[in-house]
């Protein structure tokens, strides 16, 4: 959590008074009242619990009080009207009792879900509008905003800014209206500190052992004497993906096979697409996505969850399709519903749009969860395998390694094709390696023959 203001401060109608980091996103928190700041309640850095006061606002009256204030003059109150249901995040339930008596006004984020754990490391907390839509509330720098406001939508790129040492007030946004992006403040750290800005998040040395240890350093050892330790955290996204990454290796029984599949014809296809539609590229992905779409048409039992509380196997009805995409704050999995209703371009379409999002921190909670299978490209980072773990509650994910030139026996002649190594690891209590199998060779098939898919689709 980091306050945009201090006590004393005065506050407008929407004005971002915190920001502070969910479990899932980096969200500005307004305030619903105009006045003066009179308590901030929480330290920056401080876990608060669902359902407490973040803010008391002292509300601006006109008028005079206890005679001693000129007509006209504007003073402050700690009052609001009683039965006023007005939360941190929208605008309340409107007013109630008519009663006299007044009470000070406590701007709250409240949990809307019910969920009785505390907020993240920094102080999350997801509170109602006055529709009843959740909103996920989030963490900001210290400091009122003043006329002279950049327009900055991305809170990726108000943290950016911050890492950087770069005055938002100084850039002048390339985005559409003047909005400030990613790319201007990393050309105005290039500015501010004539070194590239590589995007690398700032850590914090805690000395977890003396200072000096009186050891010399080796020939050749990069580390001066007395270096110390770096603790980081585990707060906000990088805890929630530990602990679900923790529950999925607990309760799942996983188990993770693997096939190499030429797929030389795949990346023609996809060429021969490009080159019919310049104005709608698909991607690589795009297609592996229409591939595992078939295949879960064909092995319906790999789009499930397993309900342990209601020990059942509950197959979904449609393919939630979750593509896990790093991003600067980590690993995410944001998720295209019903992906089988799309066609191969909607699809490569959506997820361009989706993972741009993601990486700019800017999908809602709800696109981050509800996935009933996942796709994970790890070879953008030039690995060949890897046993990943579930995203729980999921049974079934599929990797996809990077495509290399490789030896391959085609009609039995051999051949430099472009091969990949394809794994799915897979809850084992929702199938067998039958069904298992099935799938990942019908993905491989597929690869290899894409008029295989034609004929499926």
């Amino acid at each position: 959590m980091q306050w945009r203001v201090a006590v004393g401060d005065t506050v407008t109608v929407d004005q971002t008074v915190v920001e502070v980091e969910t479990a899932k996103a980096v969200v500005d928190v307004p305030c619903p009242y105009a006045g003066r700041v009179v308590a901030l309640h929480g330290a920056e850095g401080e876990v608060r619990p669902v359902g407490q006061p973040l803010i008391t606002v002292a509300e601006p009256v006109t008028g005079r009080v206890d005679g001693g204030d000129p007509p006209g003059h504007a003073v402050y109150r700690e009052e609001e009207r009683a039965g006023s249901g007005n939360v941190l995040i929208g605008y309340g339930t409107g007013h109630g009792s008519s009663r006299r008596r007044r009470r000070p006004r406590l701007a709250a984020a409240t949990d809307a879900s019910g969920a009785s754990d505390a907020a993240t490391a920094s102080g999350a907390a997801v509170a109602p509008s006055a529709a009843g839509r959740q909103v996920a509330v989030a963490d900001r720098e210290p400091g009122p905003p003043g006329p002279a406001q950049p327009l900055v939508i991305s809170p990726i790129v108000r943290r950016l800014a911050r890492e950087r040492g770069v005055d938002l007030t100084t850039v002048r946004g390339s985005g559409p209206g003047g909005v400030v992006r990613r790319a201007d403040v990393e050309a105005a750290a290039r500015d501010v500190t004539g070194a590239p800005a590589d995007g690398t998040a700032r850590l914090t040395a805690v000395p977890n052992r003396p200072a000096t240890t009186g050891r010399q350093p080796a020939p050749g050892d990069p580390r001066p004497v007395g270096a110390q330790d770096l603790v980081i955290p585990l707060t906000g996204i990088r805890r929630t993906i530990a602990d679900k990454l923790s529950r999925s290796r607990r309760e799942i029984p996983e188990v993770t096979i693997w096939v190499d599949a030429d797929a030389t014809g795949l990346l023609e296809t996809r060429a021969a697409i490009n080159a019919a539609r310049p104005d709608r590229p698909v991607s690589i992905l795009a297609l592996f996505a229409r591939i595992c779409l078939s295949g879960l048409r064909r092995y319906p039992q790999l789009n499930a969850r397993v309900d342990t509380e209601g020990q059942r196997i509950v197959q979904s009805a449609g393919v939630h399709l979750g593509i896990a995409a790093q991003t600067d704050r980590g690993l995410v999995v944001p998720v295209l519903r019903d992906a089988e209703r799309l066609t191969t371009t909607e699809l490569a379409a959506e997820l361009a749009a989706t993972t741009a999002a993601a990486r700019a921190g800017e999908l809602p909670p709800a696109r981050l969860t509800g996935g009933t299978f996942t796709l994970n490209n790890y070879g953008v980072f030039g690995v060949d395998g890897s046993t990943p773990i579930i995203n729980h509650p999921e049974a079934a994910l599929l990797g996809i390694g990077r495509i290399v030139d490789k030896p391959w026996v085609v009609d039995g002649q051999l051949a430099v094709r472009k091969v990949t190594q394809l794994s799915l690891t897979f809850d084992h209590r929702v199938c067998d390696g039958g069904v298992a199998g099935g799938f990942l060779r019908h993905v491989a098939d597929c690869v290899e023959q894409p008029a295989l898919l034609i004929a499926t689709v």
